[in-house]
């Protein structure tokens, strides 16, 4: 998905670094959960985080500093990703404990949400699972307080064994379709409205893989054409996080 190399620490694993890759590979689904979560009136989620890397260059070190912290509160618009930081450095000194941060998402290393104790994505703490002894295993999940299950098989999205269609589009994408449709045809100025950054609801719905709700858009009569401040299309998104089934759809 990235056009750039992913940051990686020096002593960092083979098994590390393809587990960064998978992150950023599947980072789709995590926000897609994560747009849903906002819409909901009762939480869904038991939590939400990224892990992503730091940089710095320290005086007396002859290669940068990179450390691995999750940030929550988490925001994404299709090439940034915003959140707070909620772990304290080690050695860097250009970021703390609660800062707000902004980072491009080759930067990030993991992503993890959770739904009544069973965990999705985790793929640097499942590639660390992996190596534990099984009692040490059961020690780090009841640390976390989560249930972390197979290290060999990460589950991507809720109830994903029995329900594989999840992994197309998001459930509730579906069941709103109807409620989607009253709220655009009872304020149309909100299906080509825009956001100080230009983003429409086309672009929003667009980048979390909702087809349904982009279907609704276009044909409530939603520009395909219109672009962010920074010149994107929703299909330049699509495209962009590999939502294969909303490319052909946004082609048309």
């Amino acid at each position: 998905m990235s056009d750039t190399p992913i940051y990686f620490a020096e002593g960092d694993s083979p098994q590390m670094i393809a587990a960064f890759q998978k992150a950023q590979d599947t980072f789709r689904y995590f926000w897609r959960e994560l747009s849903w979560e906002y819409r909901r009136i009762i939480p869904g989620l038991d939590l939400a985080c990224v892990k992503a890397a730091f940089s710095q260059e320290l005086p007396g070190r002859i290669k940068p500093v990179v450390e691995h912290m999750w940030i929550n509160e988490i925001d994404f618009d299709g090439e940034m990703i915003n959140g707070t930081l909620v772990n304290q450095p080690n050695e860097l000194t250009n970021v703390n404990n609660g800062d707000r941060v902004s980072i491009p998402l080759n930067q990030i290393s993991d992503w993890l949400f959770a739904i009544g104790g069973d965990t999705y994505g985790g793929f640097t703490i499942q590639a660390m699972r992996a190596m534990m002894p099984p009692a040490e295993r059961r020690e780090h999940d009841s640390a976390w307080g989560l249930n972390f299950g197979d290290y060999n098989d990460i589950l991507l999205v809720n109830n994903q064994k029995t329900q594989p269609e999840n992994l197309v589009e998001h459930p509730m994408s579906r069941n709103m379709k109807a409620k989607l449709e009253e709220f655009l045809q009872q304020h149309p100025g909100e299906v080509n409205g825009r956001d100080e950054n230009g983003y429409t609801m086309l672009h929003r719905e667009t980048i979390a893989g909702n087809l349904t709700s982009v279907e609704v858009l276009l044909q409530q009569g939603a520009d395909k054409n219109a672009v962010t401040n920074s010149g994107k299309t929703a299909l330049d998104f699509a495209r962009k996080l590999k939502w294969e089934h909303l490319i052909p759809v946004l082609e048309k």
